[in-house]
């Protein structure tokens, strides 16, 4: 189950014609309400894809979003003012065809080529979004597969509160760094819960998770997590409670992303403990994360503790690297910034590796999550665009 898990929703994946394979392409929610709310995440590049402006735009005109219309096989992305109206009509296209919604209630996401965007794929989308209207339904589970470029299989996850649940898809496998990480997630949820708390608790969610993913240090142009609360449950759980479940759900689609990662041989996180600041904890984590030499050696299964002590110790954050301890999948390699344990006593082959960074300077901690640096993740980024 996905984003029509919760009540209040309808979605459709469909095969639109923008992607050369045939596959599906295009997906529509959609927000029945009664109570529909809205809250959404953006990427911080400074290069962003017209999706993006537009949605941008829509959520500064101060409504209540009621659609998201996404696609998969082109960014839409540096295509000029043609890109740009070809959003405008999207959103236009999804409004002629659902009663009660405007073009400015309809934000737009795409995923696929930076550049790719001009007549053939504008014919293609606009063609689609009435087939996908026509084929929305509550108990969709089509939209998860048409919005995947590289990934290999479809995420989603859901959650089950007390008389009210949420429900999420996503999709990344590349350009997985901060601020988004390449991503687009949309969130569906019942509760009843207001635009106010629905924003601070899908922010504080993201902070948490889908910003420290950190696969390969690449921020993308298209990023865009999008939360609808329709109402339809009736309920109205607690802040707190509906903020750890939307915390869950967020969680659990990082960890689908990580895992996903093009080429990866390991899924690394790195746990930084006894940082002065949570700040500090995450710069330290990032910087590890984002060190290429610490990487490939993992794709080596080589716990080289060194590379460890050398990238962090690039960071401003607050600490002594002669008291730092350094553990490789539970066992201590590294005490007091020197050798501690042989390496031979470290086993590096299962695909998921941990990582413990003891700071021992205070009582903050992080977890950034990553990858290894392979030799099929330079493969494929380099043949990426044929």
């Amino acid at each position: 189950m996905s984003v029509t898990y919760p009540l209040g929703f309808r979605s459709a994946g469909v095969t639109a014609g923008i992607k050369s394979s045939g596959k599906p392409d295009l997906a529509l929610v959609v927000n029945d309400g009664p109570q529909p709310g809205c809250a959404v995440v953006f990427t911080r590049n400074r290069a962003q894809a017209h999706p993006i402006r537009w949605s941008r735009s829509v959520i500064a005109a101060g409504g209540t979003p009621r659609a998201v219309l996404l696609n998969s096989g082109g960014a839409n992305c540096f295509t000029g003012e043609y890109g740009y109206e070809t959003v405008e009509l999207s959103a236009a296209a999804v409004a002629a065809e659902i009663s009660g919604i405007n073009a400015t209630d309809v934000l737009v996401c795409s995923t696929g080529l930076i550049g790719s965007g001009g007549e053939e794929f504008r014919s293609s989308v606009l063609g689609g979004v009435p087939l996908a209207c026509e084929a929305l339904a509550a108990t969709d589970e089509s939209a998860p597969t048409a919005i995947l470029t590289t990934d290999s299989v479809s995420k989603t996850a859901t959650h089950t509160g007390a008389g009210w649940r949420i429900g999420a898809m996503g999709k990344g496998a590349g350009m997985l760094a901060p601020g988004l990480a390449t991503m687009l997630v949309v969130i569906t949820t019942d509760a009843c819960v207001s635009n106010a708390v629905l924003d601070r608790a899908l922010r504080a969610a993201v902070s948490a998770t889908f910003n420290r993913l950190d696969s390969d240090g690449c921020m993308s142009t298209n990023d865009q997590v999008t939360a609808f609360a329709s109402g339809a449950s009736g309920v109205s759980p607690s802040e707190a409670e509906f903020s750890a479940g939307l915390l869950a759900v967020c969680d659990d689609i990082a960890e689908q992303l990580q895992v996903d990662a093009e080429g990866a041989g390991h899924n690394i996180h790195i746990f930084v403990e006894g940082a002065e600041s949570e700040s500090d904890a995450e710069e330290v984590g990032r910087a590890l994360a984002r060190n290429n030499l610490f990487k490939a050696a993992i794709a080596g299964d080589d716990p080289n503790w060194g590379r460890v002590l050398a990238a962090i110790g690039v960071t401003q954050a607050s600490f002594d690297p002669y008291v730092v301890d350094v553990s490789f999948n539970g066992v201590r390699l590294c005490s007091a910034g020197g050798p501690d344990r042989p390496v031979s006593e470290c086993d590096l082959s299962p695909k998921r590796t941990e990582v413990l960074i003891e700071l021992h300077a205070g009582d903050s901690s992080a977890r950034i999550r990553t990858n290894d640096l392979t030799v099929d993740y330079v493969r494929g980024n380099s043949a990426y665009a044929s």
